[in-house]
């Protein structure tokens, strides 16, 4: 057979689809103007019996009215820590059609004192935000009892 009369076989490959539905009337959406409010509202959905036994990161995603789009969890991991890939923050981002996320994690320990590694996370994906158009506006750690806010410190 030459080349030119050679003929390729079907390929199989996986199929994309992105698609975005909401049934939630945009005007029905909490508003999110201050880091209490995100604490809250991370407080209401967060599984409160882990809260104190892992760490797990969390993504909230907001339009462009600081309306909440929807929380995702992103990663869990253990009593010190959880690895967080940017890469699943802002895929959960585009695929809910984010104009700005607030990212969040626990600290077991109760302790909301941010780490090194909290610090380079945070800049890690605030940076990729930049260059994808989607703001991170924040950062909290949280406990059930009180929260540490990147953005009210100065740290965003």
């Amino acid at each position: 057979m030459t080349m030119e009369t050679a003929t390729f076989t079907t390929l199989l490959v996986a199929e994309i689809e992105v698609t975005y539905k909401s049934r939630v009337n945009p005007s029905d959406r909490p508003k999110i103007t201050r880091s209490q409010d995100c604490y809250e509202l991370l407080k209401s959905v967060w599984n409160l019996d882990k809260i104190e036994y892992v760490e797990e990161f969390y993504v909230v995603l907001l339009n462009r009215a600081n309306r909440v789009l929807g929380v995702s969890r992103i990663s869990e991991g253990a009593t010190a820590g959880c690895i967080v890939d940017p890469k699943r923050v802002f895929q959960t981002a585009l695929k809910g059609n984010a104009s700005g996320i607030i990212i969040a994690h626990n600290h077991p320990s109760g302790q909301t004192v941010p780490s090194d590694s909290d610090v380079n996370i945070t800049n890690k994906i605030k940076n990729a935000g930049s260059f994808l158009e989607i703001s991170v506006l924040d950062h909290l750690i949280i406990t059930p009892y009180e929260f540490f806010s990147f953005s009210d410190n100065g740290m965003l």
